[in-house]
Parts: structure tokens; sequence; C-alpha cells
């Protein structure tokens, strides 16, 4: 991998039922550079997404991430790269029986950090989402947008080199995905690299930034302006 790049992918495929999803794609993702990938439903971007934190394993090609050669991965290493990346959900994903606090905790315990340690950092990335006030608050209690920022919270919590949004703003009313986005792009200027899968070109458009579009198995960087 290249000294400032967390995503590489060099000539990578994969076949579901002898059907190219992804047919000799190449992409690189530099530290600090955000990305849309954009396409029609079907058209393979959860793979794409899959394929980056070794949910799936490419046919052929070399995928390296965040130092990891993910197309070789061993399972042993999967988590750590994992905690290499933070991934954002559309549909949340939160325990509705734990508080927020709890949640992004979660995130920490499972890798084994020290209780104080937890604490601290809980509060810390509350507090970049602009959530402390809510940290005992329910899951439930709260707006769609306020528990996006909670998955946000709980996906920097290990200090990831990368984050992954996967159509962070689809369940969103148009205020909150604006809200959303604008956290993204602060985040994204702290220095952390950011890919985000949308279907929302009026969004793209909005929030202009390098964009690529799969399309019939390829990738190629478009303009949408």
């Amino acid at each position: 991998m290249s000294e400032n790049g967390v995503i590489e992918l060099h000539n990578v495929t994969v076949a579901f039922n002898n059907l190219k999803v992804l047919d000799g794609i190449n992409f690189s993702l530099g530290t600090g550079e955000f990305c849309y990938v954009i396409g029609r439903t079907g058209a393979g971007k959860s793979s794409f997404l899959k394929l980056l934190y070794s949910d799936i394993q490419p046919d052929e090609g070399i995928i390296r991430v965040a130092d990891y050669e993910v197309s070789t991965i061993s399972d042993r290493q999967v988590p750590f790269l994992r905690r290499r990346i933070g991934i954002v959900f559309q549909d949340f994903q939160l325990l509705p029986d734990r508080s927020v606090f709890e949640n992004v905790a979660f995130a920490l315990r499972v890798t084994g950090q020290k209780k104080r340690f937890i604490k601290n950092r809980v509060l810390e990335v509350l507090g970049l989402v602009g959530l402390s006030h809510k940290r005992n608050a329910m899951p439930n209690d709260l707006s769609g947008g306020e528990q996006q920022r909670v998955v946000i919270a709980r996906a920097l919590a290990n200090e990831p080199r990368l984050l992954l949004a996967d159509e962070p703003t689809g369940n969103l009313d148009p205020a909150a995905s604006s809200s959303i986005m604008e956290l993204l792009k602060q985040i994204n200027n702290r220095g952390m690299a950011v890919l985000m899968v949308t279907h929302d070109y009026d969004m793209v458009r909005r929030h202009p930034f390098r964009t690529v579009q799969i399309k019939e198995g390829k990738l190629n960087e478009i303009n949408v302006l």
C-alpha cells in the first residue's frame, strides 16, 4: 500500500452464480480523502463495501485496507482489521435495551479496554457528535438523526483510520440528512478518510466530493455536477 493510502483495490472481481457483480475494478482512497460511491440498486455497492471489511472475499484481485492484505486475510486477523474501520449503517443497528453510553461503550468493551479509558473515550466521541447530554437516553427516545449520530460515535470509538458510511442518510428527513452530512464533513476535516455509499444524487451535488460510480460491474470516476 502506498504511504498515504487507506484503500487499494487492484483488478478485483466478484461473481455470484457465475454473474460478475464487480469486474476487474481498480480503486484507491487516500488518508483524509472523502469519496462517494453511487450506483443503481443491485449495481454492486454493498458487495464493494463488504470486500473492504472482509465480509466477502474477491474471486480475483488484490485488496489492501488500513495496511491489511484483505484478499488473503486470516480469520484471526479479521477482528483487528475491523477495529481500523468504522462502519455506519443505514438502519442504525443500535442495541435497543442499552443506553446511548452503553451502545458506544460496547464497541470498546469487546476489544478489552479498561473501564476508565472506556468512560473517557465514550464521552469524547459523544461530545464530537453533539450528544453528550443524551448519554443516558435509550435509542427509542431519540430521533432518527440522533440515532445516526450515536452510530457514528460508536464507529469512531476505536479511532479507526477509515469510516465507511452505507447510505447513512437513507432513512432520514432532509434536515437530519443535511446535519449528518455536515458531521461527516467535520470528521473528514479532522483527517479521517470517509467512503460513503449513497443513492442521493442531490446530496452529492450539494456537498461535492470525489465520486465514483459502479455500473455494469465497472467502477469509474464521474462528475455529477
